[in-house]
């Protein structure tokens, strides 16, 4: 920044001194300083084709990287909550002495929303079968959030999510130039504001069946089941002498919302799930790293405490609103993943 003031600054006394020369009657030329001028590059229009050829890309890169165990490579396409779950992955592969896994792609569905050509981030969702290469009967249905966040950046995937094994895709409504419809985050029309589903989705994990917000979204294995596992878990713990706490909270990572078919919405997004094992009573044997958290820490328990973060990706069908007097149905999930992806075990705090 000093250099380009240094050179406008010298522009501006050259222009000056011509000036004074023309005034004093002298004829000869006079140099003048010139800036380069420098643009960002122009704005590439989202369209179902470029979307494509990210998408294509990615899967070219990402195996590369995976097929050379480069961590900082992979990590390069991810971007987010996926970059999480990505660093957590090859660190569990090294951990355990295993290649990271590759995967192999089937045929794609693009969801491409209509956004304004010179407007960031840019993003689009792909459907896609997904299997791991070397394993039978792997294949899995993934959805993919792919985003680009300016005209210097590149396509980076920011979530995947699995469909679960009995649930149904929602078909997502796509125009005559094969366009789908973004959700604002607040579109009345939906039973559930797109911006608050994971919240939603997080209450019931924490109050269960009984909650408020259960009358607007099913029990499954991620709302009120997880409820149900925290209990089972602080049970457990407590026969220990141990205390559990877990808290599912909102990320600051990207959520998408697309239009479906007769109205309602499908709602992809992130929570982290935040969990503290604590030996309050100094006899009380420190608690054990958990299993899924070995490969994150250095085997030991320094203190009394092991605190566990762990990035979980989510997609929620969202139902539009009922007409009056007809049955209102309810939100449901029907894709979840994740890992724990942080994990330590701070010294005991010093009492003052």
């Amino acid at each position: 920044m000093h250099s380009f003031l240094r050179v406008v600054a010298a522009g501006v006394l050259l222009t000056l001194l011509a000036a004074a020369g023309c005034a004093e009657g002298r004829t000869e030329a006079r140099p003048t300083a010139g800036v380069p001028e420098t643009s960002p590059p122009a704005p590439v229009p989202l369209t179902p084709q470029v979307a494509e050829s990210a998408f294509r890309a990615y899967v070219t890169d990402e195996d590369v990287a995976r097929s050379a165990g480069d961590e900082r490579l992979a990590l390069t396409w991810t971007s987010d909550g996926q970059s999480q779950l990505t660093a957590a992955e090859f660190r569990k592969a090294a951990y355990d002495g295993d290649p990271v896994q590759r995967f192999v792609y089937g045929k794609p569905k693009l969801y491409v929303p209509k956004l304004k050509d010179a407007a960031y981030p840019q993003w689009f969702v792909v459907s896609v079968d997904r299997s791991v290469l070397g394993k039978d009967k792997s294949k899995r249905r993934t959805l993919m959030g792919f985003i680009l966040r300016g005209p210097s950046d590149h396509w980076k995937l920011t979530l995947a999510t699995l469909l679960q094994e009995k649930a149904k895709e929602p078909k997502v409504a796509i125009d005559a130039d094969g366009y789908a419809t973004a959700l604002s985050t607040d579109d009345p029309s939906m039973l559930i504001r797109p911006r608050d589903v994971g919240g939603i989705q997080a209450t019931i994990a924490a109050e269960g069946p009984r909650s408020v917000a259960a009358k607007v979204m099913k029990s499954s294995a991620v709302t009120t089941g997880f409820y149900q596992d925290a209990k089972r878990d602080r049970k457990k713990a407590k026969k220990k002498d141990l205390t559990l706490q877990v808290v599912y909270t909102a990320t600051p990572f990207p959520y998408f919302g697309l239009r479906t078919e007769h109205g309602g919405g499908l709602v992809i997004y992130s929570l982290f799930r935040n969990t503290s094992l604590v030996a309050k009573d100094p006899d009380t044997p420190k608690p054990e790293i958990p299993q899924e958290a070995e490969h994150l820490l250095d085997g030991t328990v320094e203190g009394n405490e092991v605190d566990t973060t762990a990035t979980l990706h989510f997609a929620a069908y969202d139902p539009p609103k009922a007409k009056k007097n007809a049955t209102q149905p309810k939100a449901h999930m029907i894709a979840d993943d994740g890992a724990v992806t942080k994990a330590a075990t701070p010294p005991v705090k010093k009492q003052p």
